[in-house]
């Protein structure tokens, strides 16, 4: 069993959900959507770290709010940037070097399930990159100038979904190499493994491992916990699970 260095992205600005918080620390179904995020990777024995990754602004509300319970389960806070790719950069500094495999998730992605992680990290381990994604069912149209121009064949289109996960060497190499190209194209972490020539694989999840981006989303995000089973643990409750300390 590789272990696995897991960076929760949680640093951007996120304008387009809107609201007086950042949406990564609204909350889904009663909890913040990054804690639900953690709650899949804190206890698996398999994971060696779990870094969040948030802006320098959100510090004091995060290590005031939620710093101890952070800190009781071993998760470390690091600061991200503007875009995506910075934010992982700053994490790969921080990664332990006991890391064999590094897994990028999106804090507001809040809606896995264990076996999807199960298999994602069985893949990545033995191919040296595996992400989540799903195919494409919608009709989708190209638009120029608010005119429909063409049908898109979606047959064998699948939807970039996270965690993403890579040999730690590969997705360190491959930020060591980002200067080289365009920045303003990447907008995930397997184009990065894919510009070097790496195949990245895929294991098959469907759309209900939704990323919140628009406020419409929160109440998907919502009925979709509230539809999973709830856990049941044999021992005492920890600070993840303990559901009216995160209100």
């Amino acid at each position: 069993m590789k272990k696995v260095s897991v960076i929760i992205c949680a640093a951007g600005a996120g304008s387009r959900f809107g609201g007086d918080r950042k949406k990564p620390f609204v909350d889904v179904a009663g909890r913040p959507a990054f804690l639900r995020s953690i709650d899949f990777f804190a206890e698996r024995p398999d994971i060696c770290q779990v870094l969040l990754a948030i802006s320098p602004d959100d510090e004091e509300l995060v290590s005031v709010k939620w710093g101890a319970a952070l800190a009781f389960s071993g998760v470390k806070l690091c600061f991200g940037g503007s875009e995506r790719f910075e934010t992982v950069a700053k994490a790969l500094e921080k990664v332990s070097d006991e890391a064999e495999l590094i897994a990028v998730h999106d804090a507001v992605r809040c809606c896995l399930t264990n076996e999807w992680i199960d298999d994602l990290f069985a893949k990545a381990d033995e191919t040296g990159a595996a992400m989540l994604a799903c195919p494409v069912v919608a009709t989708l149209k190209k638009v120029e100038n608010g005119v429909i121009v063409d049908t898109v064949d979606r047959a064998g289109l699948y939807e970039a979904q996270t965690p993403q996960v890579f040999d730690a060497k590969l997705l360190k190499e491959a930020y060591a190499k980002l200067d080289s190209l365009d920045k303003s194209k990447i907008t995930d972490d397997a184009q990065l493994a894919e510009a070097m020539g790496r195949h990245v694989s895929i294991v098959e999840t469907d759309h209900s491992n939704i990323k919140m981006t628009r406020p419409n989303d929160l109440p998907i995000a919502e009925a979709i916990v509230n539809s999973r089973p709830k856990p049941k643990g044999d021992g005492p409750l920890g600070p993840f699970n303990e559901e009216d300390m995160w209100r």
